[in-house]
């Protein structure tokens, strides 16, 4: 137990040195497992760790995933998402807001990054809602918190690292996420309503538009309704597995890509590099933790944990709520990737043995990710937005987000107090 605590402050050291988290997970586990075992071992460990996860088959849906993520923005069908989306609902108090959160919802559900989406929806949504007078705390927390849908609402990134984690099957990760991104949207949906009844100057109604138009916007989505239609259909009906359906939407989005004639040659180059890179950063992450885990895994406390909360008698709900609450002040500090290759191995025995599903957990860390995605002093999404935005300064930024946090730890506390809301639909996979 002593060496893994002393383990983590190790490791805090040195993030807070600025040691890329990667580096500093693994350069900890490596001299943790030399000190309870030998050099030799420790060395011939991180080299099967760095061995099978560069050829494990099941890794290679990360980059297929960010592959068909980075062709989708590439052929800018988030535009059309959106005009579709404002074109419902953008007449309403709050409409360009909600049509923004609803929008990334749909973007979302073809991405599976929150940062791609929040970059994205900075260049789209932003200016609409400027030109409108939206305040800039509303704009802000809008695309911000909006943006954390990416990594809810499947494919997504944070379900794929999770289940390779804890060998939890990613297709059923990815079903799991669907009713409570559903859900999450409209409770962002909520949080809006909410800020423009209290004040009605922060979101000012847009133009209504006629059903004709309505009906032809929803003609330019047919692209992102047949990729999510396939890939989770396909998953859902047992037709091919998470790794094939990532290929399948890969393929789909390239030729979507080549269709709409958005993507050039020089083009295609950019995103495969932009995919390489960013596959390379999640392996490293990945590897780091995993040779973290090793050490850990060699020490007492997973187990003196597990015995700790079973002498404690505490119920299960309570259980959840302490986890989840670290995981809310851990993601004060970090960021989620290395949140959830840091903490998973050691959370994931206890919440399994209180009695809930590794499914369902996954799920709820997403939720929790999604918070400290836009809570200071990290929040990388409102960081993005400030990047993106001319004249926004962090007050506002952060400012405009407390509403939507509020409203996403409302649906944990949903998620948490009806865990079916979660599980419900895998029940019926085949």
């Amino acid at each position: 137990m002593i060496e893994s605590i002393l383990g983590f402050a190790a490791f805090l050291a040195l993030a807070f040195l600025r040691v890329p988290l990667s580096i500093a997970m693994g350069l900890v586990g490596f001299i943790g497992f030399a000190i309870q075992v030998n050099l030799n071992a420790s060395l011939a460990m991180v080299g099967q760790v760095v061995y099978e996860t560069g050829l494990a088959y099941t890794l290679s849906v990360i980059p297929l995933f960010i592959l068909m993520g980075n062709l989708i923005v590439q052929s800018k069908l988030a535009e059309e998402i959106y005009r579709a989306a404002y074109a419902f609902i953008g007449h309403r108090p709050g409409g360009l807001a909600m049509s923004t959160i609803v929008a990334c919802g749909g973007f979302g559900s073809i991405c599976g990054s929150a940062l791609a989406t929040t970059a994205t929806f900075c260049k789209i949504a932003a200016p609409s809602m400027t030109k409108f007078n939206y305040q800039p705390h509303l704009i802000a927390g809008t695309i911000a918190t909006g943006g954390t849908l990416g990594i809810l609402i499947p494919p997504s990134l944070i379900l794929v690292l999770y289940g390779i984690m804890t060998d939890e099957n990613i297709g059923r990760l990815f079903v799991a996420g669907i009713v409570p991104g559903i859900l999450a949207v409209l409770f962002l949906c909520g949080a809006v309503l909410f800020i423009v009844t209290r004040n009605p100057a922060a979101g000012p109604k847009g133009n209504r538009e006629n059903w004709d138009t309505r009906l032809r916007s929803l003609r330019r989505i047919w692209a992102v309704i047949v990729l999510f239609v396939v890939i989770l259909g396909g998953i859902y009906a047992g037709v091919f597995t998470a790794t094939e359906g990532a290929g399948i939407g890969a393929f789909g989005a390239l030729l979507f890509a080549i269709f709409l004639g958005n993507l050039t040659f020089r083009e295609l180059v950019d995103v495969l590099v932009q995919t390489a890179t960013a596959t390379a950063v999640l392996f490293m992450i990945l590897i780091g933790a995993l040779i973290f885990a090793n050490f850990v895994n060699l020490t007492t406390m997973p187990r003196d944990l597990v015995s700790f909360i079973q002498a404690a008698n505490m119920p299960a709900g309570v259980v959840v709520l302490m986890i989840c609450a670290i995981y809310i002040l851990l993601g004060t500090a970090m960021e989620e990737l290395s949140m959830i290759a840091l903490t998973v191995p050691l959370f994931y025995p206890i919440v399994t043995e209180v009695g809930y599903s590794g499914i369902w957990f996954g799920v709820a860390v997403v939720i929790v990710c999604q918070i400290g995605l836009t809570t200071p002093p990290i929040g990388i999404n409102i960081f993005v937005v400030k990047s993106m935005m001319d004249g926004l300064s962090i007050r506002d930024a952060f400012r405009g987000t407390w509403p939507f946090n509020a409203a996403l730890v409302l649906l944990l506390l949903l998620l948490i107090a009806v865990p079916d809301i979660a599980t419900f639909l895998v029940q019926y996979m085949r």
